[in-house]
């Protein structure tokens, strides 16, 4: 089911024109979906420290990676039948899915119960892949380019006005009205999806589903990033901790093994073995999953309490964290409009070196200078210009690099690797942090060197994912890359 207001001619003509009425409440219904995960990951974010002390646990970190976790484990087949039954289908199903979880942990009373319906809402996880390579078949070939750059800059809009709705939700109805409002922004995004998304017109092959790869993909890279969470409290050389990241490199490699072998493989190992595709993953895997990463340790870092000899936190209200990010939110959404336009002009590899720079040298200033709010929102200058061009030029990116046809399995693999680069960078963090924790009533605090050691860590893994990119080989322009047809 969709909005209709325009013929297709009409709507061919209006796309050449630019985004007429029909095309941006498409563009707004994507972009909603798109973010959706981004909204629900910041308000639980802001949320975690209030969970954290409510429920006394030290395993707050499972709040967000146990979604996460999941995503990662039922993106390869998701994307498969997106292929197969249509991108908004699954949208809408996994959608649904995530409104179910979203329920679950909006009415639990302790913390297992809690993070059983996180884990159900973590089927949302690759919804994203899907918006980006449903905006490829949807919208006119000229609309591609800024569409993609503005979904990707919509980080910009969740980080403008997110954190003063996730303030006010919060400091006037707590970490429940957080879980409840997660419940309202899904069911939103549910209903933006049925009635004014149309269904791609672009389809693969009905072949069987390659369930054995599947299993061994999603499950040997959940392993990995379950081994790291835990490695830390099983001890970095016990048997479980090997078994899983052990166990989860091992199924990875017979993944690739079956893949050449089978018939309908789950992820062709041609299109992950193409170099520009590969590469392209790599790098903005890096760089994204850092960047998401390093926000959840600056949300700990301002919303903590300040308690001399125990936490080192900044103590702000989620309202005075919103009106300090604000303007570097204020100028993401600014370079990432920006920057979709540029990328028709300038290679986007040398964009995301500009973009990926930028970023390290904004993370790692903020490992230092992070006391007042002058020095957060000086130094967030730069990081939202890096920020901005980054997110912007992911999905043109990916666009870039693979056929329409493999548009939904490009998005997916990207996803993936992104989802576990993240899962595994933010278990990481934790571990790194938690080396100068003290622990009261069952609560972890963090001094101050905690903090700056953490964003050290996601500076340099920026900086790492900034030199690769001269792996990346020079794809065509984006006006020469072919695209869906438009409904």
């Amino acid at each position: 089911m969709s909005l209709n207001v325009e013929s297709p001619q009409q709507a061919e003509e209006t796309g050449k024109a630019g985004f007429g009425a029909r095309f941006a409440l498409i563009l707004i219904a994507l972009l909603w979906a798109s973010q959706l995960n981004g909204l629900i990951g910041l308000m639980g974010s802001n949320a975690q420290s209030q969970i954290a002390i409510h429920y006394q646990t030290t395993e707050i970190a499972w709040f967000t990676q146990i979604g996460a976790l999941v995503g990662v484990f039922c993106t390869p087949f998701i994307v498969k039948a997106a292929g197969i039954y249509g991108k908004k289908r699954l949208l809408v199903v996994i959608t649904t899915l995530g409104l179910a979880g979203d329920l679950i942990a909006a009415v639990s009373t302790n913390y297992e119960t809690l993070l059983v319906g996180r884990a159900i809402s973590g089927f949302y996880g690759p919804s994203i892949a899907l918006v980006y390579a449903l905006a490829r078949d949807v919208f006119p070939p000229k609309l591609v380019g800024p569409a993609s750059g503005f979904l990707g800059g919509g980080m910009g809009v969740l980080a403008l006005g997110g954190p003063f709705l996730s303030g006010w939700v919060l400091d006037d109805y707590g970490y429940r009205g957080v879980l409840w409002f997660m419940v309202i922004a899904t069911a939103i995004s549910l209903l933006a999806l049925l009635f004014v998304v149309p269904e791609s017109k672009v389809r693969e092959a009905r072949t069987p589903i390659d369930w054995i790869g599947g299993l061994l993909l999603g499950g040997g890279l959940s392993s990995v990033a379950y081994g790291v969470g835990k490695g830390e409290h099983w001890g970095w050389t016990s048997g479980n901790t090997v078994s899983f990241i052990g166990g989860g490199l091992v199924a990875v490699v017979v993944f690739v093994l079956v893949e050449r072998k089978v018939s309908h493989p789950m992820f062709p190992i041609t299109l992950l073995g193409r170099r520009r595709i590969w590469s392209t993953f790599l790098v903005t895997g890096l760089i994204m999953a850092a960047l998401f990463a390093q926000g959840m340790i600056m949300n700990l870092l301002v919303l903590m309490p300040k308690i001399p000899g125990l936490s080192d936190g900044l103590g702000w209200s989620a309202t005075k964290n919103a009106w300090v990010s604000a303007p570097n939110s204020l100028l993401l959404i600014a370079v990432s409009v920006a920057t979709g336009m540029l990328v028709r002009r300038i290679d986007s590899r040398v964009l995301l070196a500009i973009g990926g720079t930028l970023l390290t040298v904004g993370i790692a200033l903020i490992s230092q200078f992070h006391e007042t709010v002058g020095q957060i929102i000086s130094i967030g200058v730069i990081s939202g210009i890096g920020m901005g061009m980054v997110v912007a030029l992911v999905p043109i990116m990916v666009i870039e690099s693979v056929r329409p046809e493999e548009q939904a399995l490009g998005n997916g693999a990207q996803n993936m690797m992104q989802g576990v680069l993240q899962s595994v960078l933010t278990q990481v963090a934790f571990v790194v942090v938690a080396q100068n924790s003290h622990v009261m009533k069952g609560t972890a605090f963090y001094v101050d060197d905690s903090y700056s050691k953490g964003f050290l860590l996601f500076a340099g893994v920026v900086a790492v994912g900034t030199l690769l990119i001269a792996l990346i080989p020079k794809a065509k322009s984006l006006d020469e890359v072919p695209v869906g047809q438009s409904a």
